[in-house]
């Protein structure tokens, strides 16, 4: 995308809004399915503005236009909204305006602000159209401009789909629709309405290429006691999966027949939906006679706790990337003195060594490689012009994973690839202080992740330092690498953390112009033991199989009970990928692996 075109798109957006008497109009990050990646046919923000992030939202009045995100994306939107006629807007901090507020500024009473309520989420459009309506703004919520203004606009995806087999899923779809109608009945709620795409495929057991990353496919669901429909354009079924559907009594509908199907549904049912789970235009598609249940989604509950046969599937899955990534950092400690590493190689090395791997299907996110001040830009993705060469010195920070047939993977180290200041090795052992606190943590049945948040920021905060993103979030069985409902993080969250839940651990601290660090892990909630006085106790399982870097540890600094916790974690590690590596990767690995 050339900078230069971004002001002509805005210029003919506004074209579009003096048409039809708009004074702004709203562009969120969402497709039709609130997805976090959502299909290039929905990348609206990203074409309008070239903010290429994966939060964040743009508007465009008459006169000024902005971009709202979070704090993972100030220094990347900094840099990619430079020149584009667009301002950053740096969520969070003093002195940004509120979004909402800032509108109501700029439009006035009597104005008109637009949004396309197909890729709007329900609550948010009903709370903008709740303070709009106060300072006397109308909302007019059916307008799609991309559809006029971007002529190559790409379709939706048609791409085929497949299933899993219960041997990989761990459940069948008959059994998991009578779970949920189960849930469904134990809330006086006739149906569901199913939108985001990750909780259509974990329902039907289904998976897809249509967006990058996640392998889903563009589809909508209902499911009650009567009937069980999948809204999907029947081009992407084979006919051997249309009949396996058949046979288990779930009806096929097009895609788009969602919002007539929605529209006739009997009066008087209960529906139950989550209102930032679903499309504003499907919510208002929802007869008047109908009573809407808005809870948060059964659905994404039952997904986020693994069965036995899924977090088997999340074990193999790590000792092939255990595999991949002992050979792709044996080559990175070659090849960095050598002169032969830019960010972008890192990415492309570690494609190579994990496609090499049985059942990979492809990276789960874009690969975060971030050396020196790269690395202190959180959501940093390398491109030719901003590639740096890694020397012989200082930190190289890389978040990355995969996407295998049986677990999905998310994984970041950093790692010292040549001489190390004080203060970087201070740092880093801070971090992998909070890191190793949460992986070590005792806690009692029905905590939430935001009670246990602390602890990964501790040292931090007791040398005045932290870092502004989540601490954890979960992650799909060959799916969203980013799932909930499940957190770690300071904001309040009210679901608590079950035995099953697959989560992130992954503190970190980033000193702008300079380097960033980052630890993460992939860790399991399981029972640690029951008590007659005081309930069930959890704990955490750790399920990643790659060295931490022991170079950048001020020893001193970590406690007897820390250096307990690495070197047993270090074992572990050797002992699972052992059998599984050629005589001279084991050694690298037990060198590696070595107690401090």
């Amino acid at each position: 995308m050339k900078k230069n075109e971004i002001p002509e798109r805005v210029t003919a957006l506004r074209q579009f809004m003096e048409e039809r008497n708009l004074d702004a109009f709203i562009i969120p990050s969402a497709d039709a399915h609130l997805s976090e990646y959502p299909p290039q046919h929905w990348e609206s923000r990203k074409w309008i503005s070239g903010f290429t992030g994966s939060a964040g939202t743009a508007v465009v009045t008459r006169e000024k236009a902005g971009v709202w995100t979070d704090s993972r994306y100030f220094l990347q939107a900094a840099e990619e909204l430079k020149d584009t006629g667009f301002e950053l807007f740096r969520m969070g901090q003093p002195g940004t305006p509120d979004m909402t507020e800032w509108i109501i500024g700029e439009t006035g009473k009597g104005g008109r602000v637009g949004i396309d309520g197909l890729v709007y989420a329900a609550s948010d459009a009903l709370a903008l159209k709740k303070r709009l309506e106060e300072k006397e703004i109308a909302l007019e919520t059916s307008f799609d401009p991309f559809e006029v203004i971007r002529s190559d606009r790409p379709a939706i995806p048609a791409n085929k789909v497949f299933t899993l087999p219960v041997e990989v899923a761990g459940e069948s779809v008959t059994n998991k629709i009578a779970r949920i109608n189960s849930e469904l009945k134990k809330r006086d709620a006739n149906g569901i309405l199913i939108v985001t795409l990750d909780a259509v495929a974990w329902t039907f057991n289904l998976r897809g290429n249509d967006v990058e990353y996640n392998p889903v496919a563009v589809a909508y669901a209902y499911v009650s006691e009567k009937e069980t429909v999948l809204f999907i354009n029947p081009e992407k079924l084979t006919d051997e999966v249309a009949h396996s559907y058949q046979e288990q009594g779930i009806r096929i509908s097009g895609y788009n027949e969602v919002f007539d199907y929605v529209a006739r549904l009997p009066e008087k049912s209960t529906i139950c939906i989550t209102g930032n789970k679903i499309n504003y235009k499907l919510l208002q598609a929802i007869p008047a006679h109908c009573r809407i249940l808005d809870i948060p989604s059964p659905v994404d509950l039952m997904k986020s706790v693994k069965n036995e046969t899924e977090l088997q599937g999340f074990r193999n899955a790590m000792i092939k990337d255990g595999v991949a990534l002992v050979k792709f950092y044996m080559w990175l400690e070659k090849a960095v003195p050598a002169g032969e590493v830019t960010e972008v190689k890192v990415e492309e090395k570690l494609r190579e060594v994990r496609s090499a791997q049985d059942h990979y299907v492809g990276e789960s996110f874009a690969t975060i490689c971030g050396y020196a001040s790269n690395g202190a830009i959180i959501h940093y993705h390398a491109s030719p012009e901003s590639s740096l060469q890694v020397e012989p010195k200082g930190l190289l920070l890389i978040d990355s994973g995969a996407q295998y047939r049986d677990g999905t993977t998310d994984i970041t180290r950093t790692v010292a690839v040549g001489k190390l200041t004080r203060q970087m090795k201070k740092d880093y052992t801070n971090v992998l202080k909070g890191h190793i606190a949460l992986a070590t943590a005792i806690f009692p049945e029905g905590t939430r992740g935001s009670q246990l948040d602390i602890l990964a920021r501790k040292a931090l905060w007791e040398n005045k330092l932290t870092y502004w993103h989540g601490t954890g979030h979960g992650i799909g069985h060959f799916l969203s690498v980013h799932e909930g409902p499940q957190s770690i993080r300071l904001e309040e969250n009210p679901t608590v953390l079950q035995p099953g839940m697959v989560t992130s651990n992954e503190p970190g601290l980033y000193r702008t112009g300079k380097y960033g660090i980052r630890i993460e892990n992939l860790i399991v909630t399981q029972e640690h033991a029951r008590t007659e006085e005081f309930g069930t106790f959890l704990d955490f399982e750790t399920i990643t199989l790659c060295p931490i870097d022991t170079r950048p540890i001020a020893r001193k600094m970590l406690t007897k009970k820390e250096r307990k916790w690495l070197n047993r974690y270090h074992k572990m590690v050797y002992d699972r990928l052992r059998e599984h590596l050629t005589n001279e990767e084991k050694a690298w690995l037990k060198k590696k692996t070595k107690a401090i």
